[in-house]
């Protein structure tokens, strides 16, 4: 059974927890924490995972992270780490945070990184149910397929900030 803490509107700890089984009934008011990592590999490529075709939401589609919700009592950064390595086998020394989105409408506060990693390409481990695929892309493909996929889409506000430098770089 995963537990949450759960926050107040101002990002504060509220001293309650909740049953991911019971996300849709999260109070008004209330928010958990969700992690969304976008890996860069040092030599500027990024990776995309696909999603498991059995996944209830956006099951057989590319996404441009890793990520979930964070555990009671870990910070959005050992939840980002945590999930990280769940899902694609791979760490990272330092993680950058891009932003943070609040969701009221899903109950959810979400906290965007940026991993760079040094590792082998071929250094990916999926984990099961969750992933079923991966590839690494380059910059400028990248950039032209996030305003195409379905969950790119959605991850695009996310890591805006940090997405429009890169656009700014690619620009001549």
């Amino acid at each position: 059974m995963e537990i949450w803490d759960l926050y107040d509107e101002r990002g504060n700890k509220t001293g309650e927890t909740w049953e991911r089984s019971r996300a849709r009934e999260i109070p008004e008011g209330r928010y958990h924490i969700v992690c969304d990592i976008l890996i860069r590999h040092e030599d500027g490529a990024f990776l995309l995972t696909f999603r498991d075709p059995r996944k209830d939401i956006y099951p057989g589609c590319w996404e441009a992270s890793a990520g979930g919700s964070a555990l009671a009592g870990e910070t959005p950064e050992e939840a980002a780490r945590r999930e990280m390595q769940e899902e694609t086998g791979l760490s990272a020394d330092r993680l950058e945070l891009i932003g943070i989105t609040w969701k009221p409408r899903s109950r959810s506060v979400i906290y965007a990184y940026l991993a760079v990693v040094n590792c082998a390409r071929d250094a990916v481990r999926l984990q099961e149910g969750e992933t079923a695929d991966y590839r690494w892309m380059d910059t400028r493909s990248f950039l032209s397929l996030i305003r195409e996929e379905p969950v790119l889409k959605i991850q695009y506000p996310r890591y805006k900030p940090y997405l429009d430098r890169l656009i700014n770089e690619e620009t001549p």
